[in-house]
């Protein structure tokens, strides 16, 4: 919500699901972490953006552990919407983000104006509509998880793109295994996107951990962040035909250098250093199965 306050992309819809802090956060959201979610948000897009324009929109995006994501409705205003969008978080998170969008027009009426046949179908703790749907689940518990999309259309036929940012690492590593290798086989053509912490191991790494766990943030699956490799072979290993990884220092050179310069001019980095560390300890994880050769 900060970043985007001060201009590093675009997003009218998050201020309507996160309050405005009335002071700045510093020292935590320094420079270098903001345009650290700068890359992150860019280089998902675009492979979000890739995969919708190589299937004409003729799919589904399954978004796991959304939060208060705002993917939906940018689509939406960029005529990129996939056939079907799914979103998938505890109900408890599942019933605030209903509440905000049944009391805010600006989020309810993209809904309404995508949505067509039957009444729109939304209770606390799912909504859904022919466009967008929001389920309450553990994505621990894959029948649950599994009954309660396919109630809502999922149609495991259509080419699948399925979203964890900041997800798996909080699963032991049997149970995002479990996640990875239910997605490779239930959808003959996917691609999964992940987007969380590498290189833990590391002195750098170590600090991270130590940092969360004074805040009660456990990483429970932070072993299978070792490194770029154990990223791309939990997924080989899992199903996936074939994984790619990068961290988000690289992702940030692939950046386009105008905007990249733009940003850079925000707010003065002091820190150059520490960014690079911090870059070089996130990274994004892609893979695919394709049975069609798309």
């Amino acid at each position: 919500r900060f970043a985007v306050s001060v201009g590093y992309w675009k997003d009218p819809y998050i201020q309507y699901f996160v309050r405005q802090a009335k002071e700045r956060k510093a020292p935590e959201i320094n420079r270098g972490k903001l345009a650290c979610y700068y890359a992150r948000v860019h280089g998902v897009s675009y492979l979000i953006t890739a995969f919708l324009k190589k299937t004409e929109c003729n799919c589904q995006i399954v978004n796991l552990g959304a939060g208060m994501d705002t993917l939906f409705w940018r689509l939406k205003d960029e005529n990129l919407l996939p056939r079907k969008y799914f979103e998938v978080d505890f109900p408890m998170i599942v019933a605030r983000k209903i509440h905000n969008i049944k009391s805010k027009p600006p989020l309810s009426k993209p809904i309404m104006e995508s949505h067509s046949g039957d009444s729109l179908l939304i209770d606390s703790h799912s909504l859904d509509s022919s466009r967008y749907s929001i389920v309450g689940a553990d994505l621990r518990f894959l029948s649950d998880l599994e009954e309660k999309l396919k109630k809502h259309n999922l149609d495991i036929h259509l080419p699948t793109l399925l979203v964890a940012e900041c997800v798996l690492v909080y699963m032991t590593p049997q149970q995002s295994a479990n996640l990875l290798k239910w997605a490779a086989s239930t959808f003959p053509v996917a691609m999964f996107i992940n987007y969380e912490q590498v290189n833990m191991t590391d002195r750098f790494g170590q600090i991270m951990i130590e940092n969360l766990q004074r805040r009660q943030c456990n990483l429970a699956g932070v072993e299978v962040c070792r490194s770029l490799d154990s990223q791309r072979e939990r997924l080989l290993l899992n199903g996936w035909e074939t994984a790619r990884a990068i961290d988000m220092m690289k992702v940030y050179s692939f950046l386009p250098q105008a905007d990249v310069k733009r940003i850079e001019g925000l707010e003065f980095l002091d820190e150059k250093e520490l960014f690079e560390q911090l870059m070089q300890h996130y990274c994004i994880c892609w893979a695919s199965k394709d049975s069609s050769n798309l």
